[in-house]
């Protein structure tokens, strides 16, 4: 995994002609997590949003820096994890299902068997996504990133519907992504169980 840093100079979010944040600058460097904080409104998922690509800027820049620095969005996009709030699985399909395909797509060597185990998802592994409860589908999200080994994860309340056991889970999966010299980013309402830096909007 090769990422050097992550930097925002000067951007500003507006949504439905209103400004959630302006001309906000900061820098994760590789290794690093940034805990995004703020009450509800404040942009922490529109910032997210922003560096994945899906909305523009209103001013200023966005930059990935890899081998080369990369601010075209499509292009950051190939290097980036997304965790939100839909969990991603067919209901039809079963968790080994649904992993084996984002595997297979990626061209990924992880072991899917394996993933779900490390998820508390062994049990439930070929019982149909629809069947499985808000955690479960959550860890089943999770998991998906640690299959696709993107070096920047982007993660919106990644702690959500979780019990203890899959918060542990997801700080796991969060501190292994960031020894291996990836990035995280993640917008949150409660803390994450581990060391990071926090960006705060909104006055939070």
């Amino acid at each position: 995994m090769s990422v050097a840093s992550l930097a925002a100079d000067q951007i500003t979010c507006v949504r439905g002609e209103r400004a959630l944040f302006r001309d906000l600058s900061f820098t994760v460097e590789a290794g690093q997590v940034l805990a995004i904080e703020g009450p509800n409104g404040a942009g922490k998922t529109s910032l997210l949003r922003l560096i994945a690509g899906f909305i523009a800027p209103a001013t200023g820049t966005i930059q990935l820096a890899l081998d080369k620095g990369i601010s075209e969005p499509e292009e950051r996009g190939k290097h980036i994890g997304w965790l939100g709030h839909q969990d991603g699985a067919k209901p039809q399909l079963t968790p080994f299902e649904v992993l084996s395909f984002f595997a297979k797509l990626y061209d990924s060597a992880e072991d899917v068997a394996a993933a779900l185990a490390a998820a508390g998802l062994a049990r439930c592994a070929t019982l149909p996504c629809q069947y499985l409860s808000a955690g479960q589908k959550k860890r089943l999200a999770l998991a998906r990133l640690q299959i696709v080994r993107r070096p920047l994860w982007l993660l919106d309340e990644p702690l959500a519907a979780l019990d203890s056991e899959g918060k542990k889970f997801a700080a796991d999966l969060v501190e292994a992504q960031c020894r291996a010299g990836g990035i995280v980013l993640a917008a949150t309402h409660e803390p994450l169980g581990l060391a990071c830096r926090r960006l705060a909007l909104g006055g939070a």
